[in-house]
């Protein structure tokens, strides 16, 4: 116990003799720290230190610019982020407008040839195409339901003739179309008035054939349906004045009496989209009881493909000889 008392006098002793030591130190510094002696020292050092103080602070700045510099990408990086995505949403948004625009642009040409046309029309849209080697056929959304029947004629915008329905069921229909080597339109250049014969054939381009070697063909002249009524009152099966296309070229043998020109469609009949469907047209001979459409006369011969020939299906005669049965 008189032990502990011990040890604890002697540190508090050195305690206080360490106090006022640097207490006498600390008075003695602030006295001498005014004089000349000490000033100059003061400056000597302050002097001596100045380059490394400079480095320590260029360094501390350069850390501190570093930090800024990280903070200051990572900023503009998530500005760029979000200016990319704000970027791709206009882009899209325009992509969808254009798209609306160029939609409008159909519908509004359809419309206005829908109400410029002297014939009752359904419009429909293009919901299949067969596959160009096989046939050149499309397939519309609307049918018998509508009004639809074998024979009508097809038109888009601008009035250009895309072809003709060859059946329909209720709901859809399918188009023949004209750049098929299965279709033939009796064409009328729009400059001499001359006619031909306005055959599909394989590439998309139309050959207009058998035109009168003596009529003057010139490349960019329109091609009209002709619309010629025969006698006996069978008609064309395409309304006349509907567009069929533009001469690119004439094939002319100084030694033959017809020519052939190329027709270019009027319009791409391999991207229709929307059209419209003539259903009150009435080509070729009327016949009671049958949809517009019915076959030439004896001795009337259309030209051909110009013969939507309408053959009721033959039934067997009552066989009136017969016993009935008890």
């Amino acid at each position: 116990m008189a032990t502990s008392r011990l040890l604890a006098s002697r540190t508090a002793r050195r305690r206080t003799i360490a106090y006022a030591v640097l207490l006498s130190l600390s008075v003695a510094a602030m006295g001498i720290s005014g004089t000349p002696p000490v000033t100059e020292l003061q400056k000597a050092f302050g002097f001596a230190f100045k380059p490394l103080q400079s480095a320590v602070s260029g360094v501390a700045n350069g850390v501190g610019s570093v930090v800024g510099a990280f903070v200051e990408l990572d900023r503009l990086r998530a500005r760029n982020e979000e200016l990319e995505r704000e970027n791709q949403r206009l882009a899209s948004e325009n992509t969808r407008a254009v798209e609306i625009e160029r939609q409008n642009k159909l519908l509004s040409d359809l419309l206005q040839l829908r109400s410029n046309i002297d014939f009752k029309t359904v419009p429909a849209s293009v919901i299949a195409r067969e596959d160009p080697n096989i046939e050149m056929t499309i397939t519309i959304d609307r049918g018998t339901d509508a009004g639809l029947n074998a024979g009508d004629v097809v038109v888009a915008g601008g009035g250009a003739v895309v072809g003709r329905v060859t059946d329909a069921n209720p709901a859809s229909a399918h188009v023949l179309l004209i750049n098929s080597v299965n279709s033939v339109v009796i064409g009328q250049l729009s400059g001499s008035s001359a006619t031909g014969e306005v055959a599909g054939q394989l590439g998309g381009v139309l050959a207009m054939q058998n035109i009168d070697a003596t009529e003057t063909v010139n490349d960019g002249e329109a091609v009209l349906t002709a619309g010629i009524e025969l006698k006996n009152g069978v008609r064309s099966p395409f309304p006349k004045g509907l567009l069929i296309g533009q001469v690119l070229d004439v094939q002319h043998n100084p030694n033959a009496v017809v020519q052939t020109a190329f027709v270019k469609p009027a319009i791409d009949l391999s991207k229709l989209e929307y059209v419209l469907v003539i259903t009150n047209y009435e080509g070729g001979l009327p016949v009671p009881g049958q949809s517009p459409g019915g076959c030439a006369p004896t001795g009337v011969t259309l030209p051909a493909g110009e013969q939507p020939c309408s053959v009721a299906t033959p039934t067997a005669a009552p066989n009136h000889s017969a016993t009935p049965k008890p």
